[in-house]
């Protein structure tokens, strides 16, 4: 059987899914592309999340992916001006709830960044009069559930906007919100 791979770049307000069941009418990533039949998402970005998520066919590249040697970069803007001490803290692990139990993230890459190139973002954040907002560049080899949300909140700078730029050696590059870029397999 012939496996499809794709490179998207998933809008702010889109599921990670292509199958929503509940009541409320929610914005899926089949709406993007006619994708082949059994396509599933690598890896989650949570509705509020945006940027590079890899789709397949082929449920053992998921596992490969998904698996703790393959790095995924994010870029997150935070409230107020975050600082190199906090930045230390994210890369030697903080303690997140999950699951109902405290959790300490693993070691993990960190780095203050000057604005990303990224295109605006489909809603508002918010207006500069609310004070001001800075840039944190998160690598992890982990992804617990809303993990870089959870971290830059414990460091006293929550997560406004989360842009997923690199898993392992794909990067989002110059894909624009909603593309989709169908290719023959995945090099991490």
């Amino acid at each position: 059987m012939e496996h499809h791979h794709y490179i998207i770049h998933k809008p702010y307000g889109y599921l990670s899914q292509f199958i929503y069941e509940l009541k409320r009418k929610k914005k899926l990533l089949g709406e993007l592309y006619p994708f082949a039949a059994g396509t599933m998402a690598i890896g989650r970005l949570d509705e509020d999340s945006e940027g590079l998520l890899l789709l397949t066919t082929d449920g053992m590249m998921s596992e490969i992916v998904r698996g703790k040697r393959v790095e995924k970069e994010y870029y997150a803007q935070v409230d107020g001006v975050i600082t190199q001490d906090a930045v230390d803290k994210l890369m030697n692990g903080v303690e997140i709830g999950f699951n109902g139990k405290k959790y300490t993230t693993r070691k993990c890459n960190a780095s203050l960044l000057d604005v990303p190139d990224l295109p605006p973002r489909g809603q508002k954040i918010r207006d500069d009069r609310h004070g001001p907002t800075s840039w944190v560049s998160i690598t992890l080899k982990e992804g617990k559930f809303r993990q870089v949300r959870k971290m830059t909140a414990a460091v006293g700078f929550p997560t406004l906007r989360l842009v997923r730029v690199r898993i392992g050696n794909v990067h989002l590059n110059h894909l624009k919100s909603g593309d989709v870029l169908e290719v023959a397999s995945f090099t991490l």
